[in-house]
């Protein structure tokens, strides 16, 4: 996020784009909301979602695009901008670069139009491009709706342009805000847990980071980057990775293409899973390590705003179970790698030497507030908000990237007539392994497929009902949930369920620039049992 929680009391325009927040993020939820309904000082919201979710009955524009139009949407809210003369001149001037290419690329994109491909009244989109524009500090937010799609790239450098355009940027109650999926997904990716990323996103493939690596911590970096997850079962699949090691993720339900996945996993000479439960990837492993849970280790999370914020152990960690970084020094060890950590904390100091935007952080200064990086200096006061006063480049101009709207992926046809959705729903998480285990497990407790009650008269099912949803890549079955909330043509998936895995559906094609699995689009057929 390039904003922290705080601005949000400051946003006088709202825009969620791809997130189910209240129920995917509820805590950040609940400061929206508290936001848009303020006594006397309210911010308005704009909810832009193919799904009519919770959150679309507060705001004061939805707009129900079709799914995987999303590029075309923002584009039509610029070119209204730009006709209407409501961008921020001044700030464009001063800020950014690559202005006349936007102004060209977006030339097609015109109300009458873009209602043709995204099905958005054109009176609706031109409200909403005002009202944003015309949004003293307007905040864009979004998850995984707009990231998880072969053009995922695309639709984030968009709102980029749209937040560019009318100088959103650099000021509390403005920015663009993407909301983590995972709880210190955030840190995991900051301290080098990427395939092409040592920690603080310095590239593996660049001599610089390779000398500066070798000159902190004694050894070399591999000449070649390494795979992402798609690319890793891929070539599990083809034989040429013969080992995994798998922590705290379960692939055989968060991947896409779960019979693919199987594949991959049963054909490795050796698969090793580090959890805390015996998940679906586990209980395919040849060697289980039980890991300690959050409240059962010391430790450090870094949120969605960028804050690292110490972790403190509550309770000790079951039977043979241990926390992962003592896990991994003792594999380590083994190797024959003399690792002297005797603490996180110990691990904590070499990654604020080795990250840039980690340098000022200690477990000494966080102990009572987190800070959010980047904090360069133990003195810096850290930055809760990003591009203050300039970007992060060598010119310090942000640029506008133009995008193109481009079709799905994968489209409707006689064979496959409608187009499955995934997500989360309120009371389960991600695959489900720890709410599972909970007690809201009692509230769903099994896989409830959203269909429009239009479609569900046609095809003669029943609220509650046994159905069948089929793509190219295989099947799963579930209990129809008939509700307007999914829109005419398609069906709501939660992906929780291991039993009845919505990623069986899912293609394993990626997005060309983040090799992101496109989980949102999947033409199926739907059968009633």
């Amino acid at each position: 996020m390039t904003n922290d929680f705080d601005s949000i009391k400051d946003s006088d325009v709202i825009m969620v784009i791809g997130s189910n927040t209240t129920e995917a993020h509820p805590v950040v939820g609940s400061f929206i909301r508290e936001r848009i309904r303020g006594e006397i000082d309210k911010a308005a919201l704009i909810v832009c979602d193919p799904r009519r979710i919770e959150l679309a009955n507060d705001a004061d524009i939805y707009l129900q695009q079709k799914i995987g139009t999303d590029v075309a949407l923002i584009n039509c809210m610029i070119n209204v901008i730009l006709r209407e003369e409501l961008h921020n001149e001044e700030f464009i001037e001063k800020h950014t670069e690559n202005f006349e290419e936007l102004k060209k690329s977006v030339e097609e994109y015109t109300p009458k139009r873009i209602e043709q491909i995204t099905g958005v009244p054109r009176e609706h989109i031109i409200d909403a491009a005002w009202t944003y524009a015309n949004g003293k500090n307007s905040a864009i937010f979004y998850t995984m709706g707009i990231t998880q799609h072969t053009n995922g790239t695309d639709n984030v450098k968009a709102l980029s342009n749209l937040a560019l355009l009318c100088g959103m940027f650099g000021r509390s109650g403005v920015g663009v805000n993407p909301l983590r999926g995972q709880n210190n997904v955030q840190g995991a990716c900051d301290v080098g847990c990427l395939p092409v990323d040592a920690p603080g996103y310095q590239k593996v493939s660049k001599q610089e980071t390779k000398d500066r690596i070798k000159s902190m911590l004694g050894f070399e970096l591999p000449e070649t980057e390494g795979k992402t997850v798609v690319k890793m079962m891929n070539a599990a699949g083809e034989g040429l990775i013969k080992g995994l090691f798998v922590m705290g993720e379960n692939p055989m339900v968060s991947d896409p293409d779960t019979n693919h996945v199987r594949h991959a996993l049963s054909k490795l000479e050796l698969l090793v899973v580090q959890d805390i439960f015996l998940t679906e990837t586990a209980q395919m492993a040849d060697v289980v390590l039980p890991a300690a849970c959050w409240g059962e280790k010391d430790g450090t999370f870094t949120n969605t705003c960028r804050t690292v914020q110490r972790v403190r152990k509550a309770v000790a960690p079951p039977g043979e179970a241990k926390p992962d970084w003592q896990i991994i020094k003792e594999l380590a060890t083994f190797f024959g790698v003399k690792w002297s950590y005797a603490s996180p904390s110990d691990v904590f100091d070499e990654i604020a030497s080795i990250n840039p935007a980690y340098a000022g952080i200690s477990y000494k200064r966080i102990e009572e507030k987190g800070l959010s990086w980047p904090c360069p200096t133990p003195e810096h006061p850290g930055t809760p908000i990003l591009h203050v006063g300039k970007f992060a480049r060598s010119n310090g101009k942000a640029k506008f990237i133009p995008t193109e709207w481009r079709s799905p992926h994968e489209e409707i046809n006689a064979e496959y007539p409608f187009i499955a959705n995934t997500g989360r729903i309120l009371y389960h998480y991600h695959t489900g392994s720890m709410t599972r285990r909970s007690v809201t497990a009692k509230f769903i407790n099994k896989l409830q497929i959203e269909i429009n009650p239009v479609d569900a008269v046609d095809l003669m099912i029943n609220q509650g009902d046994m159905i069948r949803v089929t793509s190219r890549r295989g099947n799963i079955d579930g209990e129809a949930l008939i509700t307007e909330r999914t829109p005419k043509g398609s069906i709501f998936i939660p992906f929780h369920f291991g039993e009845a895995p919505a990623n069986t559906l899912t293609s394993s094609e990626t997005d060309p620039h983040s090799e992101t699995p496109p989980f949102k689009i999947s033409a199926v057929k739907i059968e009633k049992l």
